[in-house]
């Protein structure tokens, strides 16, 4: 079977929901090319390996990939992916150039097409994620080590986003916490929260892929049994009391439960945010402090933001 490469030429406000488009569409994972990924001096961070070429990259926005196969139905499929991308516009999300080209595949360049883009990245001081494919030893024994398939839902998990997300985790997660993970994905959030210390997590996510995906990438990284990962639209009907809920989605969707947030944590507990655009920043921080929490930190990686707020 061919393949065919679907590139969408976007912005980086639109990454997350083109990703969970495509996803919909059949896609078993996406590629990010974001220009600002040559300019970052990554190496006086934390020494991450990387093989980028700039030709890969747009001169400005982002180049979105995902392979689809080259069938009876690929061109229906993709009429439907520019139509759903497109309808973005109604939602107050910025679509940029919004050019969408295809490109054959041949089947036996279809594991090189993929396995290319990913390599081990340590993203904070404890954590490195790597794909699974990878031999990678742990620098020293304080070295929390993720184990991905990209080829599952939602990527490797080296989107700025989920850093900043797992960065908060390493800084305000204690031992034996326990922790609500709203739109797991990949289950990557909740594989961090396990390993650097919480006793359980509950992973929610709409998608049903998704919550198999976060079942299978917690059995590779042996914490399935502090991990249960479930099919739930946000919060809706859960009543827990733990201590973090962390949830890396966009600002649209994350001012729509933080009241249940708030129901769902114990006093003191944090509520770590993610996904969230610069331009969208002051609205989650408002709608935050309006239902009562104090907000501790703001971090920024390229265009994007994280928020950890406390049940005070």
């Amino acid at each position: 079977m061919n393949w065919s490469e679907i590139c969408i030429h976007s912005t980086n406000e639109a990454v997350e929901p083109i990703s969970n488009i495509l996803h919909e569409a059949g896609a078993s994972g996406v590629v990010i090319e974001d220009p600002l990924d040559l300019i970052i001096d990554r190496d006086a961070l934390y020494g991450e390996i990387f093989e980028l070429d700039a030709a890969d990259y747009p001169d400005e926005g982002v180049y979105i990939k995902a392979y689809l196969p080259a069938n009876s139905t690929l061109a229906e499929t993709v009429a439907e992916i520019k139509e759903a991308v497109t309808s973005l516009i109604d939602h107050d999300i910025n679509i940029g150039a919004n050019k969408v080209t295809l490109t054959e595949v041949r089947e036996e360049e279809w594991a090189t097409a993929w396995k290319k883009y990913y390599k081990p990245i340590k993203i904070s001081d404890k954590i490195t994620i790597t794909p699974t494919w990878e031999e990678y030893k742990p620098e020293n024994e304080n070295e929390v080590v993720i184990e991905l398939d990209p080829g599952m839902a939602f990527g490797t998990g080296t989107h700025p986003t989920t850093i900043l997300s797992i960065q908060a985790l390493e800084k305000f997660l204690n031992e034996n916490d326990e922790v609500i993970d709203v739109g797991c994905g990949s289950g990557v959030l909740s594989i961090a929260s396990v390993l650097l210390g919480a006793k359980e997590v509950h992973a929610f996510d709409l998608d049903e892929i998704a919550v198999e995906s976060t079942k299978q990438n917690a059995q590779t990284n042996d914490v399935e049994d502090k991990i249960a990962a479930k099919q739930n639209n946000l919060l809706n009907g859960i009543d827990r009391q733990v201590d973090v809920v962390v949830s890396n989605i966009l600002a649209e969707i994350i001012v729509r439960f933080i009241d249940d947030a708030w129901k769902n944590l114990k006093q003191d507990g944090y509520f770590i945010t993610s996904g969230i655009i610069q331009s969208k920043k002051q609205t989650v921080i408002n709608s935050l402090e309006s239902q009562g929490f104090q907000i501790i930190e703001t971090n920024e990686l390229n265009d994007w933001v994280s928020i950890v707020a406390q049940k005070k």
